[in-house]
């Protein structure tokens, strides 16, 4: 296999942080088989995330119609599919495509019981694993260098943060739902009792909540949120000198820099597999003895019980006395 020419197409539609857990995939097939052409299937936005990978021979983008992208990759003639996805759409592509192919095992029935059930029979192996699993069968072996980010454009830090202390902690303060979120209060007492220059990163839609957060915090503190691309966000990142995050894509970008990384867990659990990947410095928080928890896979716009116990009861003293070490 190592000098046999082949030509593989990887599938992963979403979302950051999932793009991001598939790069030592990307990674070990592109070294490790010879003369591999290597293609990637993944939406439009997120394009910052691959278009600078130096492993990726061509990316192919899903727009509107399925059947002029599956009429794209057929005339790519495959060897391989290797679908990290795992959903009825890529099961059409790979139908139409006929080549043999692989797919990730999502293990959403051992999820299913422990959220479910509070049963973990899931095995303790993290996502990124899971993932290179896939191609096992093609000998590909976990090179045990963690995960790849690679910024598409070169950025200047005093251009991002003018007449700032070039030395900061990053507070990624979204995720996707708001059950992996810490509550208003908390992350203002949180950024209050940082030592040193804060920077909030997070999307559009939590560019007021960090302008108050940064106006009851303190002049040491910056809000980012909403004002800079996911590029911008990343090299920032990778600027920080520690990153406290939430379960979401950043904190997956953060690892991949090899940042020192507090987390912090509110509805899902580190036991999903997708906690900070091949980090030298990581540390967990979370709230363990709550019956309820985990309340789902992904996240819910509110606390179903209405108490919102596994944000709440997190001991953010404890938060800022290990940022501030």
């Amino acid at each position: 296999m190592k000098d046999k020419k082949i030509k593989i197409l990887i599938i992963r539609f979403s979302s950051i942080g999932d793009i991001v857990l598939t790069s030592p995939v990307i990674r070990c097939l592109k070294e490790q088989l010879g003369g591999l052409e290597l293609h990637y299937l993944s939406k439009r936005s997120y394009e910052t995330l691959l278009s600078a990978n130096p492993y990726l021979d061509k990316i192919h983008y899903l727009e509107k119609s399925m059947l002029n992208c599956i009429s794209a990759l057929k005339k790519e003639k495959f060897d391989y599919v290797i679908d990290l996805h795992h959903n009825l759409r890529t099961l059409w592509i790979k139908l139409n495509l006929g080549v043999r192919s692989n797919s990730f095992n999502k293990l959403n029935k051992q999820k299913w019981l422990l959220v479910n059930f509070k049963q973990n029979v899931l095995p303790p192996v993290h996502i990124v694993d899971r993932y290179l699993q896939t191609v096992e069968f093609l000998g590909i072996k976990n090179d045990a260098k963690g995960l790849d980010y690679f910024l598409n454009k070169s950025y200047n830090l005093s251009d991002l943060l003018p007449n700032t202390h070039l030395s900061f902690v990053a507070v990624v303060i979204g995720a996707q739902h708001a059950t992996k979120r810490l509550p208003f209060d908390k992350l203002v007492e949180l950024c209050k009792n940082i030592t040193g220059s804060v920077v909030l990163l997070g999307g559009p839609e939590e560019k007021d909540e960090g302008e108050k957060i940064a106006e009851m915090a303190g002049l040491h503190v910056i809000n980012g949120s909403g004002r800079f691309k996911l590029g911008e966000s990343a090299f920032l990142i990778s600027k920080a000198n520690k990153v406290i995050t939430h379960d979401t894509g950043l904190m997956h970008i953060a690892a991949a820099f090899n940042k020192p990384i507090i987390s912090v867990w509110g509805n899902t659990v580190p036991e999903f597999g997708m906690y900070p990947y091949k980090t030298d410095h990581s540390k967990l928080f979370q709230v363990k003895e709550l019956d309820c928890r985990p309340c789902s896979k992904i996240g819910y716009n509110a606390c179903p019980k209405g108490h919102f116990k596994c944000m709440n009861l997190i001991q953010i003293e404890q938060i800022i006395k290990e940022v501030n070490a």
